[in-house]
């Protein structure tokens, strides 16, 4: 296989039924990588002198963008790892009315264009709950983007009670691509989805977690453990 294939290769390992998805390039970028690679190649063979270099460029900030990194989700049961790579922005407590209905800490994770775009399941459960919601396109890090931005959740039950995940748009983020629909097991660090450019991720925990990381802390997703519950 050469390093060109290789990079596009899909494993077709599953889980419970569920596909894993470990391809170094996440395959929803596959597309858009093509279509400016083409586009590049056609301007190259016109003779414009700069157009080809700033496509060429584009290009590799698509393939660069869509990366699939492997990672080791090296946690023990009761913690919870990182849903997102990216900054925290907030923590608080609130009152989580759509699946949790109880109070519950929210962590919000802002991603920038350079982060890792591909989300894990922050720990072990079942999916019990998915709903896509919303309308608008604020910036990912404005305090309004996850009451009225297009958004993905996903609940989980969990040996710890539930747990909620969002995938949220942001100003250039216009699609989200969940991996996980009702009634799947997931295992933590497992592949949850995708947002295609900047976004925002927040997750909604049990009140008696022990929260592990602060406001303006980067994180790694599947890796970083942001929270654990007592036994």
């Amino acid at each position: 296989m050469n390093r060109i294939s290789w990079l596009f290769y899909t494993k077709n390992q599953k889980f419970g039924g569920l596909i894993l998805h470990n391809n170094f390039i996440a395959k929803e970028g596959w597309s858009i990588i093509a279509f400016f690679a083409i586009l590049t190649i056609i301007l190259y063979i016109s003779s414009l002198e700069k157009l080809p270099w700033l496509f060429l460029i584009i290009t590799l900030f698509c393939i660069y963008f869509f990366r699939n990194p492997h990672r080791e989700a090296d946690a023990a049961e009761h913690a919870v790892v990182a849903p997102a790579d990216g900054r925290i922005q907030s923590i608080k407590k609130v009152y989580e009315d759509e699946f949790i209905k109880d109070e519950a800490i929210c962590i919000s994770i802002f991603l920038s264009l350079f982060n890792v775009h591909v989300n894990r399941v922050p720990i072990s459960g079942t999916v019990t709950y998915t709903n896509k919601k919303g309308f608008r396109f604020h910036p990912a890090y404005s305090s309004n983007a996850s009451d009225y931005n297009v958004s993905n959740s996903i609940g989980l039950e969990t040996a710890y009670g539930k747990v909620l995940v969002v995938q949220i748009t942001g100003f250039i983020a216009r699609r989200i691509i969940s991996w996980v629909t009702t009634g799947d097991t997931v295992m933590t660090g497992q592949h949850l989805g995708l947002i295609r450019f900047g976004s925002c991720t927040e997750i909604y925990l049990p009140v008696n977690a022990d929260i592990m990381v602060e406001t303006g802390q980067r994180i790694r997703g599947g890796e970083t453990i942001i929270a654990q519950f007592n036994d």
